[in-house]
């Protein structure tokens, strides 16, 4: 087994002395690595020179701090070229000041709206005038992710490095100043039942309101925070109207804000695991059914009606810690996974295992460096995103597997069912999210402090529709410009 330091690698920044033993101990990988970094620099300018080309959009912010973890929240407004849209996002400090949890509005332009030399104008080190924050929560320790309620857009849970999992009303929650020394934000419910630092592995349900953490006990927890949530919270009215006043979570005896005094316990707990949870995730259509992945390379399935004990268990998922795992949305016998052996694999349900080793139905080999994040597209079945330490963030469709592609054009080396590489980011990829009011445009983040010494990169973009709708009919559009096109050629 690797030593603990380098276990999370890529996930989160290091201190100094521990990023030294490792360059110490990692000599002959730094070599190699030192020899592709100019190429980091050049595929980058590549890529910039083809954003016209290859987007309909994009939007890159400049971060003062690296953030773990983005995510989309509720749509505020449509109007004619953009709808305005939540976007939570989390800043980890150095401690010079304290961590938060941002609740910013963006501006998402509509498809075909953007110019194409608008968006290839952008400036690396500036703010995007498409993000704008709207609510900082000062956070009890750095956010390692977030995850958002399907209830209710108001509720958003948060991991930290500590055993509990920590919910916020954001609309009720005060917005506060981020200065050295201001007391922490009090989190509206505290979820308690882990033995040990839970810090990424972290989902909420689609069908019931029921929260599923994994950490490095070893163990999946999971709660129901029904009864702490008032009757107004699934009401799509009181959801609609951010700001319409005090927490729709209720609080404890007397009704004083003392939230974090009577934390909730757990549902159930669920071992099988021999190492770190890294990851769980449920069933898009029961609040009974759940996976996991861990350290210790498995995937496991619980099913919460038959008891706390493993319902599937898969030995080998891959061949080193799985970092991620996604449960397809439209079908839901697929199930991706990503780990730091490079590879994302697709497994199905009804066939996992094979003398108790995963037997995946496909594997996805184009990334670099270790998966940090894998998740289906929620707008086309068989489509997904995954994103690596490699900096790069891949848009798969399974269904392009196995079909022989006939242009020339396209390189051999390409790897089956990738069709789009988002290369605008120069440093690990830790998290990225589809937007679903918006099915093809995607938040992403990086943390750039291994490459520009600090900080991290915000983008928000939408792939050009050309790139994914069906050839006909693109070549059916690009024919009634074709003429247009010849004509002018002709002019003098």
């Amino acid at each position: 087994m690797e030593p603990q330091v380098v276990k999370k690698r890529g996930r989160k920044p290091k201190p100094k002395d521990e990023k030294d033993q490792q360059q110490q101990s990692a000599g002959k990988m730094k070599e190699g690595k030192k020899i592709q970094q100019p190429s980091v620099d050049e595929k980058y300018t590549q890529w910039k020179s083809l954003v016209p080309v290859l987007y309909d959009w994009l939007a890159n912010h400049n971060l003062v701090w690296p953030s773990l973890s983005c995510r989309w929240g509720p749509q505020l407004e449509q109007a004619t070229y953009k709808n305005r849209q939540r976007l939570y996002l989390s800043e980890q400090t150095d401690g010079s000041v304290p961590n938060t949890l941002v609740i910013a509005n963006c501006e998402v332009v509509k498809p075909r709206v953007a110019a194409a030399e608008h968006i290839s104008q952008f400036n690396e080190e500036a703010r995007s005038p498409f993000v704008k924050k709207y609510k900082t929560i000062i956070h009890p320790g750095e956010v390692n992710r977030i995850r958002e309620l399907p209830q209710n857009s108001r509720i958003v849970a948060t991991h930290t490095d500590s055993p509990d999992v920590l919910i916020w009303d954001v609309e009720a929650q005060p917005n506060r100043h981020a200065v050295l020394g201001a007391t922490n934000s009090r989190p509206d419910l505290i979820l308690t039942g882990h033995q040990d630092n839970a810090e990424f592995a972290l989902a909420m349900c689609p069908t019931e309101p029921f929260v599923l953490s994994g950490g490095k006990d070893k163990s999946v927890v999971l709660w129901s925070i029904q009864d702490h949530i008032t009757a107004s919270a699934t009401d799509p009215a009181t959801a609609k109207s951010p700001g319409s006043g005090g927490s729709i979570i209720k609080k404890a005896g007397n009704g004083n804000d003392k939230a974090a005094d009577s934390p909730v316990g757990p549902r159930g707990i669920y071992r099988g695991h021999e190492d770190t949870v890294e990851d769980v995730t449920f069933c898009p259509s029961s609040a009974q059914e759940f996976c996991s992945v861990g350290d210790d390379s498995c995937l496991i399935l619980w099913d919460a009606r038959v008891g706390s004990s493993p319902a599937v268990k898969v030995e080998k998922a891959h061949n080193a810690d799985l970092h991620c795992v996604d449960w397809n949305p439209h079908d839901d016998n697929l199930i991706l996974t990503g780990s730091a052996d490079n590879s994302v694999r697709m497994f199905d349900r009804r066939n996992l295992t094979s003398n108790g080793v995963g037997t995946p139905v496909h594997k996805f080999e184009g990334h670099k460096a270790a998966v940090l994040c894998v998740q289906w597209s929620p707008d086309k079945s068989s489509v997904f995103g995954s994103s690596a330490e490699d900096g790069l963030l891949n848009i798969w469709d399974y269904e392009k597997v196995g079909k022989k592609v006939e242009r020339p054009t396209r390189a051999p080396s390409s790897p089956a069912g990738l069709f789009f590489q988002h290369a605008g980011h120069r440093d690990k990829v830790v998290d990225f999210h589809w937007n679903a009011f918006d099915p093809w445009t995607i938040v992403s983040v990086s943390d750039d402090c291994d490459t520009t010494g600090g900080g991290g990169t915000l983008q928000i973009w939408r792939m050009s529709d050309l790139i994914y709708r069906p050839e006909d009919e693109v070549l059916a559009e690009l024919e009634k410009f074709k003429s247009h096109v010849i004509a002018c050629a002709s002019k003098p």
